[in-house]
C-alpha cells in the first residue's frame, strides 16, 4: 500500500503506484513493463514484476520512488 508521504516498497502493487504517482509511467516503460492496461497490474507487486522480468529490483525501486517525489 502506498500512503502519502511513504515509499514505494516491494509489495506496493502497481495499479497503486500508477494511480498514486501517474508520473512513474515512464520509469515502468523504460524497464519494458508495459503494465498501464495490464489486468495483472491489479494484484501484482514490484517485487513480482521484477522476478518475472529478471529486473534488479532495488535499482526499479529506487527510481520509482525518485520520480514519485517529483509527482
Amino acid at each position: 500500500m502506498v500512503q502519502k508521504n511513504k515509499k514505494i516498497i516491494s509489495k506496493t502493487t502497481i495499479s497503486e503506484i500508477l494511480k498514486k504517482y501517474p508520473k512513474t509511467i515512464s520509469v515502468f516503460v523504460d524497464y519494458g513493463l508495459y503494465c498501464v492496461n495490464c489486468p495483472m497490474a491489479q494484484n501484482d507487486s514490484i517485487k513480482g514484476a521484477a522476478e518475472i522480468h529478471n529486473l534488479n529490483l532495488k535499482k526499479l525501486l529506487l527510481e520509482l520512488n525518485k520520480a514519485a517525489k517529483k509527482a
